[in-house]
């Protein structure tokens, strides 16, 4: 069975509810996900946006949660989940802070991608890396990975 993340709260290539935004709640959507392969050791976690600022005329892809070491034996986060040290480490996001910051584009309807990512090892702690960061440690550890992807546009 190949990895595969979804959301109980939306369909890949549908809207993000509102609570999940900027303008609601700012609150993490729930995440389940099956298919983690027997031999991986730990999951990671990104969502970005390559449509910032402007779908248009999109320049930079805006990170909103970076997590990684979530343990290979869960399969879901729950809504607004609060991530601890016991539970995954967490990476920057673009705001500069740890943690997640929903959709809040300024222009247009931007996607979202959630990004899951079954890895080999579990990684060291490297005190709040920025997606780039985690993208590099992960190189050569990857042995799945799936994407749901939101769409949001502000009210």
């Amino acid at each position: 069975m190949a990895l595969s993340i979804e959301s109980p709260v939306f369909i890949t290539a549908n809207d993000i509810p509102v609570r999940h935004t900027c303008d609601g709640l700012n609150i993490s959507p729930p995440l389940v996900w099956t298919g983690v392969p027997a031999a991986a050791k730990s999951l990671a976690l990104i969502l970005d946006d390559p449509d910032a600022p402007d779908p248009a005329a999109p320049r930079i892809t805006w990170v909103h949660w970076v997590l990684y070491n979530l343990p290979a034996g869960i399969n879901s986060l729950e809504e607004g989940v609060a991530v601890n040290a016991r539970l995954a480490l967490q990476g920057m996001n673009d705001w500069h802070q740890p943690g997640y910051r929903g959709p809040c584009p300024p222009f247009g309807k931007h996607r979202y991608f959630f990004k899951l990512y079954a890895l080999d090892t579990m990684l060291p702690d490297m005190q709040y890396p920025t997606k780039t960061v985690l993208e590099k440690a992960m190189r050569n550890h990857i042995l799945a990975q799936s994407e749901l992807i939101g769409l949001y546009q502000k009210h």
